[in-house]
């Protein structure tokens, strides 16, 4: 029996065990200050689940197979024994014993090394290690991604391989000294396409069975132009869908690419498999086209990842398997179960709801001026896979091997967070400038990842009150309520009349522009007896002029050319804005949110009857056009584009209307587009000419 352990630079204590068959018995050898009976019984949970959670910071170590050996396990010191529980352990196997595998190293006296070492999650012992060194690490990675053989780093690690991995590192190493291992590149890249089929091997064609051509929320729309843009909408799922063929059960191994049972909407461009928090907005989409079934074998599927593995990944590779994104599922599953009714099914996946929240709350909670309170980053060493060139060649500033891999760590914690990339993570003397080697993104604490978690939390404790089960009904509402009040005292800034992230080495708000920093009102997180709340938040969205843009809310104002900032206008930023800003008790953010919202809507019915695309990303300074900067050329489809402006439609169908774009040629719609659009252009102009913002 393989056993797997996590080792940690907070506290440790060893457990022994005696692998014998299928069974594991524990018996704890050190305390370590741990002090808790429940600790005990949380390591045997931890060792007899599938892998629940990991510590944030840590390494990792197998046990010896077969045999008895020394688990070393850690966890950060919690300010409540309450918080010590399975879920922070990282011991794991499966109950037949064969599990998943965490890989490291551990010194002879069981201490972690101190050189990272990366963790892999998927498949079956050896040939999930093997498999990992072709898509996640080691020299075929780096030899084939530093050679740049394709335009798309994340091209090769999209790749099926034609042979199993043992057969591949095998055939690898005989080319390497074939070539005296130095072989040039186009030497690389017949090799590689003599291994590995084109990207898309894993996919068939596949038309949704539940799509129908005119959904009822059609009927919602009155502008017959823009219900005839919905509709056309409604057809972009055919393009979106994609299922996986049976090979990928059968032979996982040869994959880079996480098996599920059910078909997925994917975004959409270079991004062919799911992604974990566009996955939101696309279920907005598909329950507006009335695709139940699509929907619901997409939650299933990530409910089947959560029991897997104590989470989601980024995305649908096992290259993503080191970091998550925003934890949005208990949104799409309630999303779901108010449009159907189906309760039954939120009663079935509260549990795993549950175990997915707890890995939040006990990976990435950090103590901040008392209060408990999350931030992105979940350690893992070398350059992101899919971005391996880049991350190398950006890295190259850095004269250390801890400099450099502290820089990866947080280059994978701004992905993690869904904002790769933004000067919103950049600290450079206290400020916000800088460039991608000042990230620090795993030292800011980002006002939406706690509101969500709030939410998370009132779902949970719904979903549990459905069951009937009052007791973890009130325990939710508790913790729901105790991250609100950490939100409140950290995050809140009177001055701002808004919630602002919290710089963590300068001990500082942030005082820059997100539209997140407004997140709070989308999850509800805040006191709704507070009359004076919308006058605040009015006051502090006239401040920074965010109504003056033809286009859009921007992400930043700092013009950097990187993706999240100015003047990029993203659809699910400009959906949480709108929504959050109709739920607050105030007739003028009610009319502010459906200004946006027609703007909004106008812009991507423009920009689709002109280029017949939805865009990832579009333009503050241009009504219509789509955005640019970042590590890629801009993506059509797209997901949560679509899911975004079909559920303003549906939202604001009665009013929303494109009568100014019915004259020929587009008439004053179009004029408008151009001459705003100048307009904007100058503004964006003068902005990059006297740079971002900085600390008030």
């Amino acid at each position: 029996m393989m056993v797997v352990v996590a080792v940690s630079t907070f506290r440790q204590f060893a457990v022994k065990f005696n692998g014998t068959g299928g069974g594991t018995a524990l018996n704890v050898v050190g305390g370590g200050g741990i002090g808790s009976n429940n600790s005990v019984s949380a390591i045997k949970s931890g060792i007899r689940e599938q892998l629940l959670s990991r510590p944030r910071y840590c390494t990792t170590t197998t046990g010896g197979g077969g045999g008895g050996g020394t688990i070393v396990v850690s966890t950060r010191t919690c300010s409540s024994s309450s918080r010590t529980s399975a879920s922070a352990f990282a011991g794991a196997a499966t109950a037949a014993g064969n599990g998943f595998v965490l890989r490291g190293n551990v010194t002879d006296d069981g201490r972690s090394s101190q050189q990272p070492q990366r963790r892999t999650l998927y498949g079956q012992s050896l040939k999930l290690n093997l498999l990992s060194e072709i898509y996640c690490h080691g020299k075929l990675l780096e030899t084939v991604q530093m050679a740049s053989i394709y335009p798309d780093s994340k091209t090769f690690v999209d790749m099926k391989m034609k042979k199993t991995p043992n057969e591949t590192l095998a055939a690898f190493n005989d080319f390497m000294e074939q070539k005296k291992e130095a072989p040039t590149t186009a030497e690389i890249k017949e090799w590689v396409e003599t291994m590995f089929e084109k990207p898309g091997a894993e996919f068939e064609e596949w038309i949704p069975d539940d799509w129908i051509e005119s959904p009822r929320f059609l009927q919602n729309i009155k502008d017959l132009d823009l219900r005839d843009f919905a509709k056309k909408l409604n057809g972009v799922w055919h393009q979106l869908g994609r299922k996986m063929i049976a090979d990928v059960g059968i032979n996982p191994e040869q994959y880079s690419i996480i098996h599920v049972d059910h078909p997925v909407i994917v975004p959409g461009g270079r991004f062919r498999e799911f992604y974990y928090w566009d996955s939101y907005w696309i279920v907005q989409g598909l329950l507006h086209s009335e695709m139940y079934k699509t929907t619901r074998g997409m939650l299933e599927n990530f409910l089947s990842i959560v029991q897997r593995y104590g989470f989601i990944p980024n995305g649908g590779r096992i290259y993503y398997s080191m970091r998550s994104q925003p934890p949005l599922l208990c949104g799409m599953v309630k999303s779901y179960v108010d449009t159907t009714k189906d309760t039954q099914f939120a009663m079935d996946a509260v549990e795993t709801l549950e175990r997915e929240f707890e890995f939040f709350m006990n990976n990435y909670v950090v103590e901040v001026n008392g209060h408990q309170l999350a931030a992105y980053g979940y350690k893992s060493s070398g350059p992101r896979p899919e971005s391996y060139r880049e991350d190398v060649i950006s890295a190259q500033v850095f004269d250390k091997e801890e400099d450099k891999q502290d820089y990866y760590c947080e280059l994978k914690a701004a992905a993690e967070s869904g904002m790769d990339f933004s000067s919103r993570w950049f600290i450079k003397d206290g400020t916000n400038q800088g460039n991608l080697t000042d990230l620090k993104c795993r030292s800011i604490i980002a006002v939406e990842l706690n509101a969500i978690l709030y939410w998370n939390a009132k779902i949970i404790s719904e979903f549990y009150a459905l069951k009937n089960d009052t007791q973890k009904a009130q325990l939710y509402e508790a913790k729901a309520e105790q991250i609100k009040k950490a939100i409140d005292a950290v995050l809140w800034n009177e001055d701002e009349g808004a919630w602002l992230d919290y710089d963590l080495i300068n001990k500082k708000h942030r005082h820059y522009f997100v539209p997140t920093n407004l997140s709070p009102l989308w999850m509800g997180c805040y006191n709704k007896d507070d009359t004076s709340l919308p006058k605040k938040i009015l006051a502090y969205i006239e401040r920074n002029e965010l109504d003056k843009y033809p286009g859009g809310v921007p992400n930043t104002m700092a013009d950097t050319n990187e993706q999240w900032d100015f003047p990029n206008v993203w659809p699910p930023m400009q959906h949480m804005l709108i929504v959050g800003l109709d739920g607050l008790n105030s007739q003028e953010a009610k009319d502010l949110a459906f200004k946006w919202a027609q703007r909004w809507v106008r812009g991507n019915y423009l920009a689709f009857n002109e280029t017949h695309a939805m865009f990832e990303k579009y333009s503050a300074v241009e009504l219509g056009g789509h955005g640019g900067g970042g590590e890629y050329e801009v993506q059509t489809g797209f997901g949560w584009s679509n899911g975004a402006v079909m559920d303003l439609m549906n939202k604001y169908g009665d009013r929303l209307t494109t009568d100014d774009s019915k004259n020929a040629g587009g008439g004053a719609l179009v004029s408008y587009s151009v001459n705003t659009g100048i307009i904007a252009t100058i503004v964006a102009f003068v902005v990059g000419i006297f740079g971002s913002e900085t600390t008030r």
